[in-house]
């Protein structure tokens, strides 16, 4: 079965998710961006949600988790969450 290990940023404003996404692009550090912005307890671990399989996310998030490239951000990705920002860090 296909795994995958990413981090992430949630944040409830789309306008918030896009301006920490350039921060990042600019040379700010995700983790770091993460333990100060991010909604999700995964925050505290500069985002990092371990491994995981199909279906065990959220659709939305899924799609891009298996689908994107690895190791650049991408988003924001809008769930009933809010709106994240995700960096696939592997896939196997």
């Amino acid at each position: 079965m296909a795994e995958a290990s990413a981090r992430h940023i949630l944040v409830e404003d789309e306008a918030q998710c896009i301006e920490l996404k350039e921060r990042i692009e600019n040379g700010d550090d995700f983790a770091e961006i993460a333990r100060a912005h991010s909604t999700c307890p995964s925050g505290r671990q500069g985002g990092d949600l371990g491994t995981f399989g199909p279906g065990q996310m959220v659709p939305a998030f899924d799609e891009v988790v298996f689908s994107a490239p690895l190791n650049e951000v991408q988003g924001p990705v809008k769930t009933q969450f809010g709106y994240h920002l995700l960096e696939v860090t592997g896939r196997g």
